[in-house]
């Protein structure tokens, strides 16, 4: 049972250290300025600390964004909702011939700070990541208490 107990703990304290809600005003300087530079008419900024990181999250001309800033304010990427026909057609593909069955529920276009461009497809708990041509790079699964349906 302590075994148990203990597992828990740690998988809780795992999934916390991953990505925690942070007010603006406990954010370096560096990040926000290098936010107010890029989105100067944004204002309504959710927060969050991951992996040493620091994610913003908002709307753009009604479309669900976050940018990624590492802690001297270097932008590391820039993730867009995109509607679901937007994905490439051969990563469209892998999912209905390797998850049968399934609904997408989200999907988003990433461009980190080289410019390169990756899409992602989410339902159920599950986000699979594609190249810019639509070819399979990697799953991840979300811990439960994390799914968003």
């Amino acid at each position: 049972m302590k075994k148990i107990i203990l597992i828990l703990a740690i998988a809780l304290f795992v999934n916390y250290a991953n990505a925690q809600k942070i007010d603006a005003k406990d954010l370096p300087v560096t990040v926000t300025g290098a936010f107010a530079k890029l989105y100067p008419a944004i204002k309504d900024v959710k927060w969050e600390k991951e992996n040493g990181n620091f994610e913003a999250n908002f709307d753009l001309n009604k479309v669900e964004t976050s940018v990624l800033f590492d802690p001297i304010g270097t932008l590391l990427e820039t993730e867009s909702e995109i509607k679901i026909s937007e994905l490439p057609k051969n990563a469209t593909d892998y999912i209905t011939k390797t998850y049968p069955n399934v609904k997408i529920k989200e999907a988003s276009r990433i461009k980190d700070a080289k410019g390169v461009i990756t899409y992602e497809a989410a339902w159920k708990g599950i986000e699979v990541t594609f190249d810019a041509k639509g070819t399979f790079i990697k799953e991840h699964k979300e811990p439960a208490s994390k799914e968003k349906d």
